[in-house]
């Protein structure tokens, strides 16, 4: 992991390309980026691509809080009745759960071949939806590895989230609006460990699967968010497309 991470930082550091093309000095200690974030969110212009941002940050914000919650309490889940794994499966289910990364990956650039953004972003989703179901419902060990396996595009959605966000807003808003995702993705952690801790020992008396099912319920409020949003823009480009086509005719 650590090798992994130093990899990162020198290939940010020596081979991504500054978006910025004009420098201009900034201070450290100011509160103009704590103001650049909520005039990201609270500007009036463009008024319609604010809400669409903060219809995005709320999918990604449910999206990342179930997978924080549920990743948790996979092991928990897999020690106990009726699973009752040893070391020997929990390491084989916590390899296959982060296996959903790669094929997620892969997956995603596949995908991207012949689909649209947002289609790519509800399959996703439904792997994840699909995956949280069975493994809510898994008595048995090849009905768990089902679940990890049906999870393999549970990850696709998030970086399509992602790059929605990134094309809303302007290249000087680019540095608030991921100073922004990253306070999103805090408060997800902070969340999803207080709502899905607490929610596990609490239904062990009539579903010990329950959090995967409840956070497989969360998912299809930003599916829905998704949709929706392709669909309003569908209908206004559509609109400005018919508005074109009659003005002529009527000149």
């Amino acid at each position: 992991v650590l090798a992994t991470s130093l990899a990162a930082a020198l290939y940010a550091a020596f081979c991504l390309q500054e978006s910025v093309k004009q420098r201009k000095p900034a201070k450290l200690f100011t509160l103009h980026h704590y103001k650049a974030v909520y005039r990201l969110y609270t500007a009036p212009e463009h008024s319609s691509c604010r809400r669409k941002l903060a219809l995005y940050s709320l999918a990604f914000f449910l999206l990342v809080t179930v997978h924080f919650g549920t990743k948790d309490l996979f092991v928990l889940y897999e020690l106990g009745s009726p699973l009752c794994w040893a070391a020997d499966l929990i390491g084989y289910g916590s390899a296959a759960s982060y296996l959903a990364y790669l094929s997620s990956l892969g997956g995603l650039r596949l995908l991207q071949l012949c689909l649209g953004d947002t289609l790519v972003a509800e399959i996703g989703l439904i792997s994840n939806i699909a995956g949280l179901v069975v493994i809510s419902l898994a008595a048995t060990t090849p009905l768990m590895f089902t679940g990890y396996g049906i999870l393999f595009l549970s990850m696709a959605a998030t970086p399509v989230i992602r790059a929605k966000l990134s094309k809303l807003v302007s290249e000087t808003e680019q540095g608030a609006l991921f100073a922004s995702v990253a306070c999103v993705e805090g408060l997800c952690s902070l969340v999803a460990a207080g709502v899905f801790n607490s929610l596990y020992p609490a239904s062990l008396h009539f579903m010990r699967g329950f959090p995967f099912l409840f956070g497989a319920i969360i998912l299809l409020i930003p599916a829905a968010i998704i949709g929706w949003i392709e669909i309003w823009d569908s209908n206004h480009d559509y609109s400005h497309f018919s508005d074109a086509s009659i003005t002529p005719a009527n000149g």
